[in-house]
């Protein structure tokens, strides 16, 4: 049986972490799109708005700050996806931190000015329950380095 560095024999990443770490390399991808598209306002990418277009206006308020703090954002994701993907602990507080900083947002946004981010909630202290259970927290402390 081959084993990945860092993993030990027979041990099998939890679909839930692949999963999670999958996602988090999605998000990643969003980000990083979304700063490019506001330093090239008009482009082709500029349609990805009418989803939120209210989220457009809102970084274009924050000017190059919007940018810097997309790019922050995607560099996160995509640290995070790598930590849980080798289930680093490294990679797992990131994760978490991620996601409370996350909730934090949605929670803020949601009660100073729009209900809808409150949709966001449920998921993501889901995701922090998944994750703060005892036998995924286990499965993160096997790999330190």
């Amino acid at each position: 049986m081959e084993t990945r560095p860092g993993s030990e024999i027979g041990e099998q990443r939890p679909t839930g972490i692949a999963v999670l770490a999958l996602f988090s390399f999605l998000a990643a991808i969003v980000s990083i799109t979304s700063a490019v598209s506001l330093l090239v306002p008009g482009s082709w990418l500029e349609p990805m708005w009418s989803v939120n277009p209210r989220a457009r206006s809102t970084f274009a308020s924050m000017g190059p700050w919007a940018v810097v703090l997309l790019t922050l954002v995607s560099a996160a994701c995509v640290g995070a996806a790598i930590g849980l993907w080798r289930r680093r602990l490294w990679g797992y507080r990131l994760a978490i931190a991620a996601l409370a900083i996350n909730l934090a947002g949605d929670l803020t946004i949601g009660v100073a000015r729009d209900r809808r981010s409150l949709v966001g909630v449920p998921i993501v202290l889901a995701l922090l329950v998944y994750l703060l259970r005892p036998a995924i927290r286990r499965s993160f402390r096997r790999h330190r380095t």
